[in-house]
């Protein structure tokens, strides 16, 4: 694809006043020509005065008042807007500001001369002829510049939908944490340009593996600051947003900070994307949008979030929807429940958790157990991810993607014998019933279909991964706060990530999830912020 390359305002200017100056300077020497072939054709020289000699003489008079009457009609030019502010100009008014500013600039020239004593002259025939040939010259350039910028700008709108743009640089936005610790190698050795917007809440550790890389860009800034989103998109092909607080009990920390974080920050960057004509987006979305039912569900499904992170989730998803179009994709994956380890391991994920308990005290405790989850590991959802990017854009173009594998419908139960097996002195504990009330199973034939998805982990082996590194050593103490969402941002949000508190984001996440109301009545005490990490029970 041809790439448009824009010249900077200044150089762009230069232009225009040499572009200027060449057509007065066209229009005297025309308006003499004309002169010229009239007196010659007509008859009109004076006596004794031959046609050589009126010929020199026209030069003459160029030579010496063209500069003038140039240099006067640009300062009169410049003084009106021509080069600044009245480049914006359309139409009939326009077309007004340039007869009235070449009109002054040849009536200086006619000051100038009287006073100059002649010194600085061209025949009044010429002259005339030389303000009508200057507005003519200058308006049609005018007209035509315009005409010919809307029929390049069509051009390439109509060239961009229907073409591919080849994707070399990628945005990704919260690509710091547990998926995009994963996915970030995966995009450099794909040959991407990446580069990476976000907080680094848990430092450069989780990256640290291709931090030295030489395609690897790193702004360290929070997304919710425009000005910083506006940065980062310049010259982006693609944007993979990642960013969020993720799972219900991190959600439920603080609501006007989850909304601000995961709606009203995706809207902005949605936003900058469209008006940055970044066609390709990709959101990430979780299953917990189908929230609780006892059928088979599939990207049509219905949506019953009976939490508040499902809820900013779909009302993030349906501002996408609304401001998808012919410049602006969206391609939105809906994560199974993770598992598995990356750069930024968790602990707060069902599989990873009853894995290391096992392990580390010969204990699976499950709340309920009946519950289903579709299960995904880490690197598999990096691997949609990527899926999703290098697939033809026509392929995904607003599109929704169920990211799992029908295999890896689990129950909570049936997840905690596989790691029995795995770890066989460990105890499987039911503790009773649990408060979650998220249970669903899903259908992935979707992204298998058309994106020809399949995962390369299974439980099996994602709970191996786990033991290995705890038994190892390489993982010292599964409880510690890093591993953790809502413990970490227990400590962390009050000095970084402090919630703006803007009341039209409970408005939107409320139409979107009609029936479900978000308030901000009840703030989480310090107490429960606090609560012991056991008392989690079984997370997402």
């Amino acid at each position: 694809m041809t790439t448009v390359r824009f010249l900077r305002p200044k150089q762009d200017s230069i232009l225009r006043i040499i572009a200027d100056a060449l057509m007065l300077n066209v229009a005297i020497l025309t308006a003499l020509a004309l002169r010229l072939f009239y007196m010659a054709a007509f008859n009109r020289m004076p006596l004794g005065v031959s046609y050589n000699l009126v010929c020199w003489d026209s030069l003459a008079a160029y030579s010496h008042s063209s500069w003038v009457l140039t240099l006067l009609c640009l300062t009169v030019f410049a003084l009106s807007g021509f080069y600044t502010y009245g480049r914006a100009y359309r139409g009939r008014y326009k077309a007004v500001i340039i007869v009235q500013a070449v009109s002054v600039g040849y009536l200086l020239f006619g000051c100038f001369a009287y006073f100059s004593g002649g010194m600085f002259s061209l025949p009044r025939t010429a002259l005339v002829l030389a303000w009508l040939l200057s507005l003519v010259f200058l308006i049609t350039s005018r007209l035509w510049s315009l005409l010919w910028t809307k029929v390049v700008l069509t051009e390439r709108r109509l060239f961009e939908r229907t073409t591919e743009r080849r994707v070399k640089q990628v945005l990704v936005i919260g690509g710091g944490g547990y998926i995009g610790s994963a996915l970030l190698p995966k995009l450099l050795n794909a040959g991407y340009h990446v580069r990476l917007l976000d907080l680094l809440l848990y430092s450069t550790e989780p990256i640290q593996e291709v931090l030295s890389h030489p395609d690897l860009e790193v702004i360290q800034a929070d997304f919710r600051q425009v000005d910083r989103v506006v940065e980062a998109m310049q010259d982006v092909d693609a944007v993979i947003h990642l960013g969020a607080i993720v799972g219900d009990p991190a959600c439920a920390l603080d609501e006007e900070l989850t909304i601000e974080v995961n709606l009203m920050a995706t809207r902005m960057i949605a936003e900058v994307a469209k008006g940055s004509r970044i066609n390709r987006f990709i959101f990430a979305s979780t299953c917990s949008v189908y929230g609780a039912s006892d059928e088979l569900l599939d990207e049509h499904s219905a949506l019953n979030p009976v939490s508040l992170y499902a809820r900013s989730k779909i009302a993030s998803e349906q501002v996408l929807k609304n401001l998808a179009g012919p410049d602006f994709s969206p391609v939105i994956l809906r994560f199974g429940t993770i598992y598995g380890l990356s750069g930024r391991t968790r602990f707060d994920l069902v599989i990873n958790l009853l894995a290391a308990k096992a392990v580390v005290e010969g204990k699976i405790t499950v709340y309920g157990g009946d519950q289903w989850r579709p299960f995904v590991h880490v690197d598999d959802a990096a691997l949609a991810i990527l899926k999703a990017l290098q697939s033809p854009l026509a392929t995904v173009r607003n599109k929704v993607f169920n990211v799992g594998s029908d295999e890896q419908n689990y129950t909570i139960q049936q997840v905690a014998e596989i790691i029995q097996r795995l770890v066989p002195t460990a105890q499987v504990l039911n503790m009773g019933s649990d408060t979650d009330r998220r249970n669903y199973r899903v259908d992935f034939s979707k992204i298998r279909n058309i994106l020809d998805f399949a995962p390369q982990w299974s439980v099996v082996q994602g709970v191996q991964q786990v033991i290995a590194r705890i038994q190892s050593g390489q993982i010292v103490d599964y409880r510690d706060a890093k591993y953790s969402n809502v413990k970490f941002l227990s400590e962390e949000r009050a000095s970084r990530l402090m919630p703006h508190h803007n009341g039209w984001a409970h408005e939107l996440i409320n139409e979107a999830t009609p029936g479900v109301v978000v308030t901000n009545d009840q703030p989480v005490s310090q107490a429960d912020r606090g609560r012991d990490f056991e008392a989690m029970r079984v997370p997402f």
